[in-house]
């Protein structure tokens, strides 16, 4: 057994000793559990540079993971179901998003155990263990994040590991230097101060043709008290950076590790889960790992040293159709832009030929190829649509005709939703996501205010009666090309241009082809920055008369909207880069309160005393919306008056 043991720390009662109903009481248990693998097995052959790691006594390799495990104080009292909080940036993921937690699922904290926010206790109602179970070894030194402890593996004869870094860098501020990562996350730094072949490209969207910076223009160093001083971990530029500009530095590097063992992590504490405290167990990623999720059964890293399926239900939850460089030479946990990565295709879980490039393949194809079982839930927002990535998870590379899912897996779009689980109350202003450097920023619109975790939620119901019942979840909802629901993203800004405000996207950044010079694995890089290549055919959800999108499934509040719900903003001129893309924010964009108000102001939407008789009469109707998910199985019978709370505190701040 990989797994060695499970050193606790701490040991504490959840939320103050509370009952959750059958389940009783539950306690947390922290600590670090201890791995060691061993790296000739075939199932971590896909492990990039295990090889060259170090080995115990025993030939194993060894590393470490933060973890906190949730458990009912009687262990008899569990239901047999386990779900490994895949976190993300080191923060918790699993409990905030299904129990409907109120603290922020991320910001800085100075206490190294922050109390749990167990929201309304779902999951611990239906006796769920939750271990949460660090497996970035890059995430920055702040108290509370969870991390793995891993290796660096280094040449045979026993040298340091050089490799080239492409990494993008961009502010809402202007500043003299930037940290050679993306959010603040540990560098690699510099193997040569003096390095001639680093280049530094500055553009002004993510497709836009790049301005090379002269090399005698900047340096390896950050500014301290007013001096510049040499540091191989930042970039400095004379004359500053200039906020919301796109900078990219390609540069070569040393202090590689071993990133796949935060796959084996996840699988290894998986299989634990199993020998100690459940029979099924599930893995929920949001962002960032849900990327890690989908890397996860591209490698097909689901199987233990034993032969066994670790995860029996996935839920990769907006992550788009990207996978990310978790599992390669000097890869980047943190990045997160298509533009920036060759971790695009294969998107779909079913084969599908590039008609560009002529190559073959699928998400899913180790998986497949060998009778997996593991059952998948994709789940995207309208973000990841207009980032430009989610709509390659089930059409082809060009957008031209739909690609089927296989039996195994669910994609499905939440209509009108952003990134996030919705921004309350509603504001242009937001923490920029998981960065500890306190940058905030600012969109054009408000932000969207829809929050979608009630979804997730019969999500999670639904894959656990698909492994423990082989009860079938509801069909796939997503836009489709053969219905019209699936369209480009320039169509929609006729609709828009007639809203007072919308202020629509003038640019449609599409994610390219990008040639790193990949080996066959994508596990080494060799050309940074990589060769441009042709665009995908990005598309997007069509739009009804208001402005909501027609596709995917349609919560209460967008099916009776009182504005208009979008995963697009655009970034706000005070932060720089006015027509780019504000990546993960939507917009609301409410309606006017009466005919005279929309007349006045020439909004073609009809206003909500038009629509709606009285608050009362419209949260009947919210709630009848609600059952008709309910009957479909999108949503569960607990969260009807959930969503009528949610309306209605939304016609309350719009009347006011």
């Amino acid at each position: 057994m990989p797994v060695l043991g499970l050193d606790v720390a701490l040991r504490r009662p959840l939320a103050d000793g509370r009952a959750f109903g059958d389940a009783g009481p539950y306690e947390e248990r922290k600590g670090r559990l201890r791995f060691a693998i061993d790296p000739t097995h075939p199932v971590n052959a896909r492990i990039a540079d295990i090889t060259l790691a170090p080995r115990n006594a025993a030939g194993r390799v060894e590393f470490a993971a933060d973890v906190s495990l949730l458990v009912p104080v009687e262990r008899r009292r569990a239901s047999g179901r386990a779900i490994v909080d895949v976190v993300n940036r080191g923060n918790t993921v699993a409990v905030p998003n299904f129990n409907h937690a109120t603290r922020p699922v991320f910001g800085p904290t100075s206490d190294p155990n922050p109390a749990i926010d167990v929201g309304d206790g779902f999951l611990m109602h239906r006796g769920w263990v939750v271990l949460s179970c660090g497996w970035q070894a890059d995430v920055p030194g702040l108290p509370g994040l969870f991390r793995l402890h891993g290796v660096e593996p280094c040449n045979p004869d026993g040298s340091a590991i050089r490799g080239r870094v492409y990494t993008q860098l961009q502010a809402p501020d202007d500043v003299p230097h930037f940290l050679l990562s993306d959010r603040g996350h540990l560098p690699y730094p510099a193997a040569d101060p003096d390095e001639r072949d680093a280049v530094l490209l500055v553009r002004d969207q993510p497709d836009a043709s790049p301005e090379t910076i002269a090399r005698s223009r900047w340096r390896f160093a950050r500014v301290d008290g007013g001096r510049v001083v040499a540091d191989p971990r930042y970039v400095w530029l004379d004359g500053g950076f200039t906020k919301g500009r796109i900078y990219q530095i390609a540069y070569t590097a040393t202090g590689a590790t071993v990133l796949g063992l935060g796959l084996a992590a996840l699988r290894d504490a998986a299989s634990w889960l199993k020998q100690e405290h459940a029979r099924w167990v599930y893995g929920y990623g949001r962002s960032q790992t849900g990327r890690l999720l989908r890397t996860l059964v591209w490698d097909d890293l689901n199987v233990d040293e034993a032969g066994a399926e670790a995860f029996d239900g996935i839920i990769a939850n907006v992550a788009g159709g990207m996978r990310g460089e978790f599992n390669q030479r000097f890869g980047q946990n943190s990045k997160d832009r298509p533009h920036m990565m060759t971790h695009v295709l294969p998107s779909t879980d079913a084969p599908v030929t590039d008609d560009k490039t002529g190559r073959r393949g699928a998400l899913h194809e180790r998986v497949n190829a060998r009778g997996g079982r593991v059952r998948v839930v994709y789940t995207n927002t309208s973000s990841e649509y207009h980032r430009g990535d989610a709509s390659l998870i089930h059409t082809d590379p060009d957008g031209h005709h739909d690609i089927a899912h296989g039996p195994n897996v669910r994609v499905y779009h939440f209509t009108g939703t952003e990134h996030g689980v919705g921004v309350w109350p509603p504001s242009d202003l937001m923490p920029s996501a998981a960065d500890p450097s306190g940058w905030t920023e600012r969109s054009q619109n408000l932000r969207s205010v829809v929050n979608y975790c009630r979804l997730l939620r019969a999500c999670l119901v639904n894959l656990d009666r698909w492994v423990t019942e082989g009860v079938e979840p509801p069909p796939s909802r997503h836009p489709r090309i053969d219905d019209g629901t699936a369209v480009w993203p320039e169509s929609l800004a006729k609709i828009f241009e007639r809203i007072p405000g919308a202020r629509y996207l003038p640019h449609h950044a599409r994610p390219r082809r990008l040639d790193f010079g990949a080996d066959a694995d994508a596990k080494v890089m060799q050309t940074l920055p990589p060769a441009d290549g042709a665009a995908f055919g990005s598309l997007v959800s069509a739009v009804d008369d208001d402005g909501n999108e027609l596709a995917g499934i349609r919560l209460p509040e967008v099916t009776l909207p009182l504005a208009t719900h979008t995963g697009w903003n655009l970034r706000h001129p005070s932060i720089g880069g006015a027509d780019q893309l504000l990546v993960f924010a939507g917009s609301t964009l409410p309606f006017a309160r009466t005919r005279a108000e929309r007349e006045a102001s020439g909004d073609p939407r009809p206003s909500v005393a038009e629509r709606y008789a009285s608050r009362d009469e419209y949260l009947d109707r919210i709630r009848r919306a609600a059952r008709e998910l309910v009957a479909e199985r999108y949503l569960l019978e607990e969260d009807v008056e959930t969503s009528v709370r949610f309306a209605a505190r939304l016609w309350d701040w719009l009347i006011r």
